[in-house]
């Protein structure tokens, strides 16, 4: 054996000070963006059967939440509304007195140096589900544009720090970025859903924010899960029209794409890892198949070797205590 000519890499693994020490991916708490389900309603905190340890909030238990979240250290949250009322045009996502616009200033007033992302779409308010407005079997894109920047527009003045449209309507970045512009925000940036696939993995989330749609799929536009070329054209476009971060969702099937993203641009890149990746995970680990700790730590680490700057995650919390070995 001795006249074996090879490498020695295990040198470096010889202890856990050597490994971290070497160690190419770093997880932190600062990387995490925990979204949140905020409802109309009074001491409202519906936990979501498909989604254990996470709920839906009325307004006077949200603070409870974000009390928890800022003491962990994890520095944003993301927003998703769910109105009492829908109509056909998704009135609630742009009134001044939205959930998701309340929310907002409520978070602000009491943490402001906690950053608040609101997702921009209509999904959640709208009667049919749809991302945009429906004439007939169709999902209509440049009737869409104008109220998805009269939604940003009603956000940013209600504090939001980030704009995070997810609806994949053309143009949608270009649209919002002038909106924003002509309104006097051309200081808040646009988190952009650029690669956001037609996924099976969104399951348990339209159980959280009550936005299945009601009529035929989103295939016409979001994007179909075989494709590798496309996500690249779709970051391209939003690059172009004055995104600020992309970010790619579904995360953990998509980690070629996401790697792939990170190589073609300049912009930060965000995993968005989703509600089926969750909840998988949860309901393993509470049939003992799995080490839940390891298995998420490990998870979220390899979005990050994949190329993520940041991560949505419904683990958040969880994490950021792990990491900081509690």
């Amino acid at each position: 054996m001795t006249q074996l000519q090879f490498r020695r890499n295990r040198r470096l693994r010889n202890s856990s000070t050597l490994r971290s020490m070497v160690r190419e991916t770093h997880l932190r708490k600062e990387d995490f963006i925990y979204p949140l389900f905020v409802i109309e309603g009074e001491n409202v905190k519906n936990e979501i059967n498909s989604m254990p340890g996470i709920y839906q909030l009325s307004l006077d238990r949200l603070l409870e939440e974000i009390k928890e979240v800022h003491a962990l250290g994890i520095p944003s949250v993301i927003l998703f509304g769910i109105p009492a009322e829908k109509d056909a045009v998704g009135t609630g996502a742009y009134a001044a007195e939205g959930i998701v616009q309340q929310a907002t200033r409520l978070i602000k007033e009491a943490y402001p140096d906690l950053v608040v992302i609101a997702d921009t779409c209509l999904c959640e308010y709208t009667d049919h589900g749809h991302c945009g407005v429906v004439h007939g079997d169709k999902v209509l894109n440049d009737p869409s544009l104008d109220l998805l920047v009269k939604t940003a527009i009603s956000q940013a003045e209600a504090g939001a720090d980030i704009i995070a449209p997810s609806n994949m309507m053309d143009g949608f970045v270009i649209a919002i970025r002038q909106g924003l512009d002509a309104a006097g925000f051309e200081h808040i940036p646009i988190m952009s859903y650029a690669v956001k696939y037609a996924s099976a993995y969104y399951g348990p989330f339209r159980d959280a924010a009550d936005s299945a749609p009601q009529f035929g799929d989103r295939k016409t536009y979001q994007m179909d899960p075989a494709n590798r070329m496309e996500a690249l054209r779709e970051a391209e476009s939003d690059v172009v029209e004055g995104a600020d971060f992309l970010i790619v969702k579904p995360a953990l099937s998509y980690l070629d794409i996401m790697r792939d993203v990170k190589n073609n641009v300049l912009l930060p890149v965000v995993a968005y890892n989703v509600s089926g990746e969750y909840s998988m995970v949860k309901a393993a680990a509470q049939n003992g198949w799995i080490n839940e700790k390891e298995i998420v730590l490990e998870t979220l680490t390899s979005m990050k070797r994949a190329g993520a700057d940041l991560i949505m995650t419904y683990h958040a919390k969880d994490a950021a205590r792990w990491l900081e070995g509690n």
